[in-house]
């Protein structure tokens, strides 16, 4: 009976069964189905491995032909856009200014004023660009391009006043110099011209250096670059609003003899350290060479153990492991010799003690002479002469023989620089001028001139505004700081200078600890000293190509926003000059990371944790540079020097 009500219940939850349609069974029945299942299921090895591969040829040749045919059209693309690049323009009768061709003279040494340039009055839209406040922006770096990068098109009537007509764009401005030294790259491949970025906003481009500055009369003195060796000209240059981007130069420490050394900051200096490097390589395998002069013709010597002085170290090192070995005597590559001298204890300081380790490794495996804690006393155009302090307190002298010496330790400001500081009585900063968080120059009228990238530093001294501090912040007006009247002050000093926040995270503890009389307020001697510490404890920005394109790209939204406002800031009784600190906030740093090649292998600073390692931080180093630069041209052009330079080497011509 059991056995019976489960049957029955198994049958009533039992699937419903579906008949086949006729067609259906047709199907599988059909013959041909058959004899192609039996095929199948009792077909030969041979017949299987025939099959396999003809399905593999078809599907091979749909891919070739697919590849070919691609190929057929970007190449008949690439020919069809080329003929259309050739063409004949015609021009006539374009109207110039007379001021432009006849600039007047003005200005504290009657020089030529360029109020107008040729090609304002080009067109309806220059000579609308023409009546726009007049951006100059001095210099043609990471932080130029920067601003450039981020203007919008007709806000400001722009001028670029630059030595050179390029720039040299890259993330790791250190490693393509050397990179271009020993030939891995082209050195079209490091640069832009400035002209094509200053297109988009219908800028012009003076081919000078800045030599001085008018600041009551807002004039920029420029002095230019003439070719054939004509006398350079001295002219004004009126400005609404300056930029100083003019970068720094290396720092000479004292020392004497740096007229024989390689410094690494232009593209004329990769050239000049290629031609060095191959010229000494030449020399040195000629059999009338001695070991002695051979000895000395193959000591490369690199002065400083940051990211420039190491990239050019691994890459020397680099080209004559991977390309000079098989090329020149193999007695040449045993008689290399590369030196790193330090004055720290470690290379690579400012990254993270791992990373400084795992780059000391490396360079020990490759027998790369770490020279550590010693100073260079003296150079001569045949040997590097260097100190190190002995345990004992002791100084010892040491001597290496050279024909080839990098410079590569610190900067200096430059010389247009320098005499801006000059004519400034509160820039006291020695390398750099002195900015504000708005990044706009301590001591020029208000909003009119700026300063950016190695050329500026931005203040770290708090207690140069102690009595408006305490203005803002005592509200009982008795000359004393309570703790509510504290955390008004710090917010003040956070929002005046964000580069303090780190060392004002501690609001009550600092107030305790400062609090000497313990009366629960602090007065204006302790608020002094307080201010001051902290102030001392502030790290300024390093001089890197990041801080530079930061601080361009935020000087550049600030220009734009203060275009767009101006009505606004025209109704309210503000100028533009007095319209930073109203529409914009004050300039904060984000650090991204610092990267540096260390011969086929890369490392990674990003803070709260490092990578390192060969090949693979190698590529991904790789992706990051190549990303990071400033057109699809560069791009192009770098991915086309790593091919060549994987499949044939690298070029080891003398040009």
């Amino acid at each position: 009976m059991f056995r019976a009500t489960c049957i029955a219940k198994r049958a009533t939850h039992a699937p419903p069964l579906y008949r086949l349609a006729p067609t259906s069974y047709a199907r599988l029945t059909s013959p041909a189905l058959l004899a192609r299942t039996y095929a199948t299921t009792f077909e030969s090895p041979s017949s299987k491995l025939i099959r396999r591969a003809r399905t593999a040829a078809k599907y091979t040749f749909f891919v070739f032909g697919s590849t070919v045919v691609g190929c057929v059209v970007l190449t008949g693309a690439i020919f069809l856009h080329d003929a259309f690049t050739y063409h004949n323009r015609n021009i006539e009768g374009v109207p110039v200014a007379p001021r432009a061709l006849q600039p007047e003279r003005g200005g504290p040494k009657n020089l030529p004023i360029l109020s107008t340039l040729l090609s304002d009055w080009e067109d309806d839209e220059n000579r609308g660009l023409a009546e726009k406040p007049h951006l100059v922006i001095v210099g043609g770096g990471w932080g130029a391009v920067g601003v450039l990068d981020k203007i919008n098109p007709g806000d400001y009537h722009v001028t670029i006043v630059s030595p050179e007509t390029y720039t040299t764009f890259t993330p790791l401005l250190p490693f393509r110099m050397t990179a271009a030294a020993v030939g891995t790259v082209s050195v079209r491949s490091l640069v832009e011209p400035l002209r094509k970025i200053a297109a988009r906003l219908r800028g012009h481009l003076i081919n000078a250096r800045a030599v001085d500055l008018v600041m009551s009369e807002r004039l920029l003195e420029v002095e230019t670059i003439s070719p054939n060796g004509l006398k350079d000209q001295h002219m004004y240059i009126p400005y609404d609003k300056l930029i100083i981007a003019v970068g720094s130069t290396s720092s000479t420490h004292g020392v004497p003899g740096l007229e024989h050394c390689f410094q690494l900051k232009t593209v004329s200096d990769a050239q000049a350290i290629r031609k060095r490097i191959i010229d000494n390589f030449e020399a040195a395998s000629l059999p009338t060479t001695t070991p002695e002069e051979r000895k000395r013709l193959l000591s490369f010597v690199v002065c400083g153990g940051g990211p420039t002085g190491v990239e050019t170290a691994a890459e020397i090192y680099d080209l004559c492991q991977e390309d000079l070995m098989n090329y020149f005597p193999k007695i040449c590559r045993k008689e290399v010799s590369i030196h790193v001298i330090q004055s720290r204890e470690h290379i690579l300081n400012t990254y993270s003690e791992a990373i400084s380790r795992y780059a000391e490794d490396k360079f020990n495996r490759d027998h790369i002479d770490l020279i550590t804690m010693a100073r260079v006393s003296s150079i001569d155009h045949d040997k590097v002469t260097y100190t190190r302090r002995k345990p004992d307190g002791k100084v010892e002298t040491f001597e290496i023989p050279t024909n080839f010496i990098l410079w590569s330790t610190g900067i200096a400001m430059n010389p247009f620089t320098k005499r801006v500081s000059e004519l400034l009585p509160n820039q006291v900063h020695k390398k750099a001028i002195e900015v504000d968080a708005h990044l706009r120059v301590k001591g020029a009228p208000l909003g009119t001139v700026y300063a950016i990238g190695d050329a500026s530093t931005i203040e770290t001294s708090i207690v140069s505004y102690l009595l408006e501090l305490v203005d803002e912040a005592d509200k009982n007006k008795d000359g004393k700081i309570d703790y509510d009247e504290w955390k008004i002050m710090v917010s003040r000093i956070k929002k005046r200078i964000p580069m303090a926040e780190e060392q004002l995270m501690k609001v009550r503890e600092l107030f305790d600890l400062y609090d000497s009389d313990a009366d629960n307020s602090l007065n204006l001697n302790e608020l002094a000293v307080l201010l001051q510490e902290i102030g001392n404890k502030i790290t300024a920005l390093p001089a890197t190509a990041q801080v530079a394109s930061q601080q361009g790209k935020y000087l550049g939204k600030k220009l734009s926003k203060l275009a767009e406002r101006r009505s606004v800031l025209e109704a309210n009784g503000l100028t533009m000059d007095e319209g930073d600190e109203a529409l914009a906030p004050p300039f904060r740093y984000r650090h991204l990371g610092s990267l540096a090649y260390i011969g086929n292998a890369a490392v990674f600073d990003l803070g709260r944790f490092s990578f390192m390692g060969g090949l693979a931080a190698m590529y991904a180093w790789r992706s990051v540079y190549w990303s990071e630069q400033v057109s699809m041209r560069t791009r192009a052009l770098l991915m086309i020097d790593w091919v060549v330079r994987g499949i044939w080497g690298r070029d080891l011509s003398r040009l």
